[in-house]
């Protein structure tokens, strides 16, 4: 159906909400209104099933279907990542086979269960590269805030010099942007130049290009912003870049708080109609009366500024 990412991606990978009603159930049907938004606003690739997809919550046979529905409504337009991160191989492996079946673009693999050793983390991610196949893609996510697992530059570049499978690194680590010029500086360590998406909600992300990123892969409740501050930076328009970014920053920011983050994220995606519901499966962040005031003067506003541009 589609092609499979490769070292030269470049642009916005959104990472795609899991839609649920008020009771937790899988809003199958919003899966399609999603990417017909996320593709408007003109992204280069989609990412389902990772940490803000809510993967953790789902059955095995739900994370199927969701990745089914997505592949199947992208049809081949834009390249679909799927999260398979599992502390148990056979389970990621099981996965990885069925979704690039399926027409997945790759995978993503973030280390977990807190290794605290290099060795551990070195391990783990050459046994799930051996498990999702040698032919698989795969991201690599660097989150130590979510994982506990730190991810030094000699680490990275040794797993990047012997895996070519890794085409890709999402870079979450923070502060993130010294490790982000030193990665870009030993690129012949690594003896290669892999891609390198950013996430945290694309809150340093004007910065990040300037650092040598290629792009965000991350959420948003306005990606148009993401893809926008990436096409501006990659032409050379850094003030452009950092003016738009500024405009969306107070939402950026407010999106970025921990625990709720994603309820205001789906919140955003719900006023705008791509969401049927803003719900959150349990346990989950319930949106208080005063969040939703600081929602609506803050969308307001951005309304208002973008208007009268």
């Amino acid at each position: 159906m589609g092609r499979l990412i490769t070292e030269a991606e470049v642009g916005v990978f959104a990472i795609a909400v899991t839609p649920f009603d008020t009771g937790g159930q899988l809003l199958v049907g919003d899966i399609e209104t999603l990417v017909e938004f996320y593709v408007a606003a003109g992204v280069s690739g989609l990412t389902i099933l990772g940490m803000m997809g809510e993967a953790d919550k789902l059955l095995p046979e739900e994370s199927l279907l969701v990745a089914e529905r997505f592949l199947a409504a992208v049809s081949g337009r834009v390249p679909v990542v799927v999260g398979v991160s599992s502390p148990n191989p056979r389970s990621m492996g099981r996965l990885a086979g069925l979704v690039m079946d399926k027409g997945a673009a790759g995978v993503m693999i973030a280390p977990g269960g807190n290794l605290k050793h290099d060795a551990a983390v070195s391990d783990y991610v050459r046994t799930a590269c051996e498990v999702v196949g040698e032919r698989t893609p795969v991201v690599l996510q660097d989150f130590p805030q979510a994982t506990g697992v730190q991810m030094p530059v000699t680490v990275l570049n040794s797993l990047v010099r012997d895996l070519p499978q890794i085409v890709m690194l999402k870079h979450e680590d923070v502060p993130g942007l010294a490790k982000l010029s030193r990665i870009r500086a030993t690129v012949a360590e690594a003896g290669r130049r892999i891609s390198i998406l950013t996430g945290n909600g694309g809150l340093f992300l004007p910065q990040e290009m300037g650092r040598g990123a290629d792009g965000a892969m991350t959420g948003f409740g306005y990606p148009e912003m993401l893809v926008g501050v990436v096409r501006l930076a990659r032409e050379g328009r850094m003030d452009a870049a950092e003016d738009l970014f500024d405009a969306y920053l107070p939402l950026v920011r407010y999106e970025q708080q921990p625990v709720m983050g994603l309820a205001v994220r789906k919140e955003i995606l719900f006023r705008r109609g791509v969401l049927s519901s803003a719900s959150l499966r349990r346990p989950g962040y319930v949106l208080t009366r005063e969040d939703r005031t600081d929602l609506d003067t803050m969308m307001n506003r951005l309304q208002r500024r973008l208007t009268s541009v």
